[in-house]
């Protein structure tokens, strides 16, 4: 083949290899606005941080303000946090890390840590050791001495009646009070949780107890991906024991959020999680929410305005404000991508996913599986497309390249 022959099928094979690779480059996937899922993939493939900033440590309220994103609502609590579940972005925060008693909202960690460990339908007769060590003034469920309940049934207590008797019964199928507290402590480790101390497993007023908003979203986002969990997070209301018999009452979630009670009416689209009260530590709440596909997640704890329905009505505004931003807002930080035993990612919450057990119990800095798939996807497609723009160039370059010998060979006859 002579050299000018030579240069054209250079030329188109070049051409060629350079649309493939341009087709090849992952387009944007899942972009959810500035800083959002996009720039933390963009770091973790590069080797380098995400470009997500993180304000959290920040002091005050932390929010990124963009022209068609409405600012969060002036509320009085102590601390909060908004967080999109599936992509795990902080939306907006206030002292998110602030340490603060959690009061019954350090219940979620008990649960994530001791729910998956008993079958529900096991049966468990209550015993005055089991109620041994309730402290004074505490919430209860009403368990009865010498009564079987299913462990169904003691995590009703503890999810719609915050009972201790129902925590200290399962503490001590754990194991006991002192090893049950040091288990959540482990799992708030495994979590990413590192403002909390747990001093009480019920949430009890406790000196050195402290957890934050920052931690109660890891417990409450964790908890969602059970489905026990979620199921019991969003119970309005039961019978204990569930069987029934003469011994047995009904019990409404005190949520108010929830049920609709005390004057609050009930969120349209909440899915629990929990509640919580005590004089030292104030109103505190973890709550989720879902609409229009999307779930948020929501902690406030403490609020100051003085109205005794402030920590429903203020996360209601903090729901709502996130529903509206979520779209478009920008990420003050993004939480770490929870993942099982087995390495698979968990993004959305177990009431809507296929009921599978499997505890949560690492925690990791990783784009998260569901907001992994469009990149997958897109890579197959321009894979495929690149393959075919290939192959029909280099159909067409054959073409091209036997009509020339044919030009060349008919001219050296005629010549």
């Amino acid at each position: 083949m002579s050299s000018a022959s030579w240069v054209p099928v250079r030329v188109v094979t070049a051409a060629t290899f350079c649309a493939a690779s341009l087709l090849a480059v992952p387009g944007p996937a899942a972009a959810d606005g500035p800083h959002g899922i996009d720039d933390l993939r963009a770091g973790a493939h590069a080797g380098r941080p995400a470009r997500i900033p993180n304000r959290l440590d920040g002091r005050g309220v932390q929010f990124l303000p963009r022209p068609d994103v409405p600012e969060p609502p002036d509320v009085s609590a102590l601390s909060w946090m908004v967080t999109d579940m599936a992509s795990g972005k902080v939306l907006a925060a206030k002292d998110a890390h602030r340490p603060l008693p959690p009061a019954s909202t350090l219940k979620a960690l008990f649960a994530v840590t001791v729910l998956p460990k008993f079958s529900q339908g096991e049966v468990h007769t209550v015993s005055l050791r089991d109620l041994d060590g309730i402290e004074a003034g505490s919430s209860l469920a009403g368990l009865k001495e010498d009564l079987p309940y299913r462990v169904a049934d003691l995590w009703h207590g503890v999810f719609l009646r915050s009972g201790s008797d129902a925590v200290h019964t399962l503490a001590g199928m754990n194991g006991g009070w002192h090893k049950t507290i040091d288990d959540m402590q482990a799992t708030a480790r495994r979590l990413g949780a590192r403002d909390t101390t747990v001093e009480s497993a019920d949430g009890f007023d406790t000196p050195g107890q402290f957890s934050s908003a920052y931690d109660l979203t890891l417990f409450g986002r964790a908890g969602l991906a059970d489905p026990d969990f979620a199921d019991f997070a969003a119970t309005k209301q039961a019978e204990l024991p569930e069987e029934g018999g003469p011994d047995s009452f009904g019990m409404v979630n005190t949520n108010r959020l929830l049920v609709g009670s005390h004057g609050v009416k009930p969120y349209d689209g909440l899915i629990g999680v929990k509640n919580g009260y005590t004089t030292h530590a104030g109103n505190t709440l973890i709550a989720a929410a879902r609409r229009d596909g999307r779930t948020l997640l929501v902690t406030v704890m403490n609020p100051q305005s003085g109205s005794r329905n402030a920590v429903y009505e203020e996360t209601r505004a903090l729901l709502d404000w996130g529903f509206e931003a979520a779209p478009r807002a920008a990420a003050v930080g993004v939480l770490p991508a929870l993942v099982r035993d087995d390495g698979s990612g968990v993004t959305q919450p177990a009431l809507h996913r296929p009921r599978s057990r499997g505890p949560l119990h690492k925690a990791a800095v990783a784009a998260p599986a569901d907001a992994e798939a469009p990149a997958r996807n897109w890579w197959l497609l321009s894979a495929a497309g690149g393959a075919g723009v290939i192959a029909l160039a280099g159909l067409g370059t054959g073409w091209w390249w036997r009509r020339r010998r044919a030009r060349t060979h008919a001219d050296g006859e005629s010549g």
